[in-house]
């Protein structure tokens, strides 16, 4: 998704994971800033596991209500690595990734709420 020609050009001058590792604060040079749960952000994932190989065969990821994030690790000078304490690993969160989950965070929380009570699944 696009979020403008400006994305670009936007980059994180913070990640600071907050001492009860459930939330992940965010703040870019253009003066944006998002605090964002580690449940959100597992269920987000950009992994293949999560949003599958198309958009038809991205999963429902439930039961995270209380996941932590163990590791932010570096990956290059482009994104970092989250490591979840269920042992999950393997989503790469670019910059601009992050920066969409921040500021579409209402939307696709909802639309995960929904997900879940269409499936009859709990956080």
């Amino acid at each position: 998704m696009a979020l403008g020609p400006s994305t670009r050009d936007v980059w994180p001058t913070e990640l600071r994971l907050r001492k009860d590792r459930r939330h992940l604060a965010v703040s870019f040079d253009n003066g944006e800033s998002f605090e964002l749960s580690a449940e959100y952000l597992r269920v987000r994932s950009p992994s293949a596991e999560v949003q599958g190989h198309a958009p038809t065969e991205r999963k429902t990821v439930a039961g995270k209500k209380n996941v932590a994030i163990l590791e932010v690790q570096p990956v290059g000078n482009y994104a970092v690595r989250l490591v979840f304490d269920d042992l999950h690993s393997t989503g790469i969160f670019s910059w601009p990734y992050l920066r969409e989950l921040g500021q579409r965070h209402d939307a696709y929380w909802g639309e995960y709420l929904e997900e879940l009570t269409a499936k009859g699944l709990s956080r």
